[in-house]
């Protein structure tokens, strides 16, 4: 039996602020243990939250960029739970009026286009730490996050593999980054998502019975993730078992998910309106004016790429799908740079050195990048001796010339200097001079190799080229 899988994705993204959602504590990582809470944030009886203007901004901004309504009267609901890293055993959230709904992002997978559905983006607090200690068989609370803002971007289950979710995932990203709603360091946990998936048999009408993988924190996990539970459903299902509905945690180091509990529905959350704060009412100047002030996005960006820079569909796409690279492009290609010679070392061995260290960018400016390149471009280095450059460069910010000058990676130019060199290579390869002659051109390679060999790399390929052809008379 061929089976088809049935995806939904709620992806939680930390929201840019420099304050919480409700309160006025600090929203910076990496803080000391509970040193960024208060009464509020903690949820100490009789305190009030206020709500954070810019959280609605951004919240408004996310949904326009993704194609969304805007609730023009909403509120804010209380979702009932209790777990150790929620202080007040409910969560401030948005039930049935988000701020955003019925919107939409195009994804190319395989060359296809693929339109995903986006049920609604709800802006909501963040919940607390828990901290394992194995040792002492305990668990510990940070409250740092508590109350740090989010927006839940829910889908509809119109994803049909995981690579349509992994181009949704990366697509979410760009556009997150690209308006500045999210710095998106998933390492940091600003970027989560919860996977629901289910199978059903292809051409059965009935969605399948799903269950819930929460809290993935990387878009590697979250498509193992889906390929094993994928997997794992099949299996149950042609060994006549039934798939039940449950929440489950992936477990990345071990490839297999575990069920946790129970999969809740929002009756199981009580969900009632927030008390305390009052309705979320957006008029149409509001909205107006921050579309207005939307950034290019990726896919705009990507069009202008190709139009006007003349890049290859592949480059475009590729160069803005990171903000921060595509940025750099820019600068880079802004200071004269040929772009498509920009593309290929950002592309090429920029991001294989980025990966390599385990770097999240580029620690040199676009102007030292353009001068390297210039060197190449002008023929005063080789393209070896311009990749020599690219990694000296990650180790030290310096002029390009001044690195080329201290590893020897200048090329020699001068005609005189080469023709004695090239000479003795003639002399020594009668073989390889006869098969020049005769009209094959591989032996020319052989030729320059032989030169740059002898010349410690520092042979210009195009005259040593020139140079043999005149000395040969052909």
């Amino acid at each position: 039996m061929t089976f088809e899988t049935v995806i939904g994705l709620e992806i939680h993204a930390e929201l840019a602020t420099k304050s919480k959602i409700y309160c006025s504590c600090s929203t910076a990582f990496g803080a000391d243990v509970n040193t960024q809470t208060c009464p509020i944030c903690t949820g100490m009886p009789g305190v009030l939250p206020v709500l954070n203007k810019k959280v609605v901004d951004y919240a408004i901004t996310a949904g326009l960029a993704m194609n969304c309504e805007i609730t023009e009267y909403g509120k804010q609901d209380r979702k009932n739970y209790f777990y150790p890293d929620l202080p007040k055993a409910y969560q401030t959230s948005q039930y049935d009026l988000p701020i955003c709904k019925n919107g939409y992002l195009d994804v190319e997978v395989d060359g296809a286009i693929k339109r995903i559905g986006i049920t609604r983006i709800h802006i909501e607090e963040d919940a607390g730490k828990l901290i394992h200690d194995g040792l002492r068989g305990a668990s510990l609370v940070d409250y740092n996050r508590c109350g740090v803002p989010l927006i839940e971007i829910v889908t509809e289950p119109d994803m049909r593999s995981p690579e349509e979710a992994r181009a949704f995932l990366e697509k979410v990203k760009s556009i997150l980054e690209y308006t500045g709603v999210s710095d998106c360091k998933m390492q940091e946990g600003s970027l989560r998502c919860d996977v629901n998936l289910s199978v059903r048999p292809l051409g059965q009408k009935e969605f399948g019975t799903r269950t819930e993988m929460k809290n993935i924190n990387s878009f590697s996990a979250a498509y193992r993730a889906m390929v094993g539970e994928r997997q794992r459903q099949i299996e149950l299902i042609e060994d006549g078992g039934e798939v039940v509905q449950a929440t489950r945690r992936w477990d990345d180091a071990k490839g297999e998910s575990f069920e946790m509990r129970s999969k809740e529905e929002a009756h199981d959350y009580r969900y009632f309106p927030e008390p305390d704060l009052v309705p979320i009412v957006v008029d149409r100047e509001w909205v107006e004016r921050i579309r207005a002030s939307l950034p290019e996005l990726p896919d705009e960006r990507k069009r202008r790429y190709i139009a006007e820079l003349g890049l290859p569909e592949y480059d475009a796409k590729l160069l803005t799908a990171s903000k921060s690279i595509s940025d750099y492009f820019e600068k880079t290609v802004g200071l004269g740079a040929p772009a498509k010679a920009v593309s290929n070392l950002l592309m090429g061995d920029i991001s294989r050195i980025l990966h390599e260290r385990e770097m999240e960018s580029i620690p040199f400016e676009p102007v030292f990048l353009a001068k390297a390149i210039s060197l190449y471009t002008e023929q005063i280095v080789s393209s070896g001796a311009l990749k020599k450059i690219i990694e000296a460069l990650f180790d030290e910010e310096k002029e390009p010339e001044e690195i080329a000058k201290e590893k020897g990676l200048i090329q020699v130019s001068d005609e005189s200097a080469l023709i004695p060199i090239i000479q003795k290579i003639l002399n020594d390869n009668p073989k390889a001079v006869e098969e020049l002659k005769s009209g094959k051109e591989k032996a020319m390679g052989f030729f320059v190799g032989q030169a740059m060999r002898a010349s410690k790399g520092s042979a210009n390929p195009q005259l040593v080229n020139k140079l043999v052809k005149e000395l040969l008379k052909i």
